[in-house]
């Protein structure tokens, strides 16, 4: 499946405007209450102009942006950083009145660039990251002392301060990094489940579209069958040509509408009766489109040891269909000339394993296959083999996650160890993908199977 990667990079417009402005509010009223404790309640010695002047400068950026923007406004990237960046610098500001990193508050350093980290790009969290150990750097350094109201310097000793500004900078490395990472990755994981959404709208649409199909064929059968016949016997009875002519148009026609009816009903078959279906032919439905594309599918549709020689019914999911067809898509896309496709039952379990004789998953993401998004560096005959392939891994994270609704465990390995040499490798040589399913979760009780489904209803529009 030809999905396009949202660019999980790009995180302009992620913050609002308001969410910094209430955190801004958050942090003003935090300020102004360890101000008046400090100076009411410790009678510490402050210089109390200069930290109100502090504070002031936030409540005006703050009143200049609630009036000038709107409340939905979403901040660029640059505005974004500028305006943590004002955060930070009026932090520092703080902490050098108050004793630099004497004062326990020097950790709320970490905050505007953990905000960064989870809502900017790396570049802008990575200039932010620096200009906070900078200022921390400078302020643990240069700074006015604590002093009690009977002239005592509260000071720590030289050796905890550097601790304390160390643990700062790994701080700000360590957060930085974890919220970056997280984020991203909780970002592309809900892309990729949008995108899995999709997909399986879109294959419930063509299951909709062939149930209304393959009901208007079932019930245009007969029809169109009289039609036929009745053209066919008039134009063996009639001796005018140009009548005969038009009974013989009308004959052809009435096949070519059988076999429109037919090809569409390709897509999709959700009639009453044909909601259901033996394992085999479900998988062949869901292999097929990938049949005439110079590859050769081989099936083996068989029991496995000891299981019942009756293919079992199963319900014919969309989640199934697609899921598997995305299996099979990515082994014809790598396969040299060969696809097996071995489908096997047993009383316990359904397994369909799907084999192509290609290269195999490449050693260095076998732990990551099917997780969304995967990159790596493409070898040099690898993009001469697909030009155009971008290899993301979206398709098999789509069909993990659909199979996985359904109740099934999936397995990747290779057919032979990549360091083989070529005229050793066994013929199934490729990847190898596994989809196991507890047989009650997928295949039909066998009272079902042999219950009718009744007549076909009407659609309701």
């Amino acid at each position: 499946m030809d999905t396009p990667r949202p660019l999980a990079e790009d995180r302009s417009a992620w913050v609002r405007l308001r969410t910094l402005i209430v955190l801004r509010w958050l942090a003003i009223a935090g300020q102004i209450t360890t101000i008046f404790v400090a100076t009411q309640v410790l009678r510490l010695d402050l210089q109390i102009g200069l930290l109100y002047l502090a504070v002031g400068a936030s409540v005006i950026a703050n009143v200049i942006s609630i009036f000038v923007y709107p409340e939905n406004k979403r901040l660029a990237e640059s505005e974004a950083m500028l305006t943590l960046l004002f955060d930070i610098s009026q932090l520092a500001f703080l902490l050098y009145l108050t004793g630099g990193l004497n004062n326990p508050f020097a950790l709320l350093i970490l905050a505007p660039v953990t905000v960064s980290a989870a809502t900017l790009r790396l570049r802008s969290t990575v200039f932010l990251g620096l200009c906070a150990v900078a200022l921390i750097s400078v302020v643990a350094v240069v700074n006015l002392p604590l002093v009690t109201a009977e002239g005592f310097i509260l000071r720590m000793p030289d050796i905890l301060v550097f601790g304390f500004w160390l643990a700062i900078v790994i701080g700000v490395a360590f957060l930085g990094a974890y919220a970056y990472r997280i984020t991203g990755e909780s970002h592309s994981m809900n892309e990729a489940l949008l995108a899995t959404q999709m997909a399986l709208a879109r294959e419930q649409k063509l299951t909709d579209l062939g149930g209304v199909v393959a009901a208007a064929a079932h019930e245009l059968g007969t029809p169109l069958a009289t039609i036929k016949l009745v053209s066919s016997e008039l134009a063996e009875e009639l001796d005018d040509p140009v009548l005969r002519e038009d009974a013989i148009l009308i004959r052809n026609q009435a096949d070519r509408c059988r076999d429109i009816l037919r090809s569409m009903g390709r897509a999709g078959k959700d009639d009453l009766h044909l909601r259901t279906a033996p394992l085999g032919a479900v998988v062949r439905e869901a292999a097929d489109p990938h049949a005439e594309r110079g590859k050769s599918l081989h099936f083996d549709i068989s029991p496995g040891s000891g299981g019942d020689p009756r293919q079992p019914a199963i319900r014919r999911r969309p989640e199934i269909i697609h899921g598997i067809r995305n299996l099979v898509q990515n082994a014809v896309d790598f396969a040299e000339a060969n696809v097996w496709i071995d489908v096997h039952w047993t009383d316990e379990v359904i397994l369909v394993r799907i084999i192509d004789d290609g290269v195999g998953f490449p050693q260095q993401v076998m732990g990551r296959i099917g997780d969304p998004f995967v990159r790596r560096r493409k070898s040099t005959q690898e993009v001469a083999r697909r030009p155009g392939y971008e290899g993301m891994g979206l398709g098999l994270f789509i069909a993990k996650t659909l199979l996985e609704r359904t109740g099934a465990e999936l397995s990747f390995a290779n057919g032979s160890d990549p360091f083989m040499a070529p005229e050793d490798r066994p013929v199934r040589s490729g990847a190898i993908v596994e989809v196991l399913w507890p047989r009650e979760s997928l295949a039909l009780p066998e009272e079902a199977e042999s219950t009718g489904l009744g007549e076909n209803r009407q659609i309701i529009a």
